[in-house]
């Protein structure tokens, strides 16, 4: 499912016509890439709503400039110091036949399945919720699911192990291998482990 929304042009510039759309329920915005820079100007309550979502942030979204789509990334997002308001939104243009560099959400599944969690009595830490990936932009998926079902206690799940879609690429941060979660023994339980170990 394609995300879209709504733009219009937008001529006036400077802080004062900012200032102005802002008071009128307007955001500024510029889309970037191939081709001109374009000034535009959204419904702030309508990109509010829609930044709440989390595949706004990791998807190929379709931005109507008064009938003309394009393909766009959300690239930056400028808000109120204190504020619920938006006060300048970044797009990309997206070039299908150019691979894109972007953040994909992780979906944690099965942790209630886990021996760490059903047996061991492990909570499941959760050390990285995001990785940065390549691909081009018909490949690129709104998340990436990691499988906590086989964890077990005192075991970790690194970034090398991540199911990854076909044609999706990691981008490598540093050297090593990231971890994305570990089974934690929750001290509680070891005790209890302990304490039932004594009285046989």
């Amino acid at each position: 499912m394609q995300i879209e929304f709504k733009a219009t042009k937008r001529v006036e510039q400077g802080t004062g016509a900012s200032r102005r759309l802002r008071r009128a329920g307007q955001i500024p915005g510029i889309i970037y890439g191939s081709g001109e820079v374009e000034t535009i100007s959204m419904d702030h309550n309508e990109l509010y709503h829609l930044l709440r979502k989390e595949a706004f942030h990791a998807s190929i979204l379709s931005v109507d400039v008064e009938g003309a789509k394009q393909a766009v990334l959300l690239r930056d997002t400028q808000w109120h110091p204190f504020r619920q308001q938006i006060l300048h939104l970044d797009f990309q243009r997206v070039d299908a036949s150019q691979k894109i560099h972007l953040k994909v959400p992780l979906h944690f599944v099965n942790g209630d399945l886990s021996p760490a969690v059903k047996l061991g009595g492990s909570m499941i830490s959760h050390t990285i919720t995001e990785v940065d990936v390549e691909c081009l932009p018909g490949n690129l998926p709104e998340f990436i699911a990691v499988d906590l079902a086989n964890l077990q206690s005192g075991e970790s799940i690194h970034v090398s192990q991540l199911p990854l879609p076909a044609g999706v690429e990691l981008v490598a941060h540093g050297e090593g291998d990231p971890v994305v979660a570990t089974a934690l023994t929750v001290k509680g339980a070891a005790a209890e482990e302990g304490t039932e170990g004594e009285a046989a």
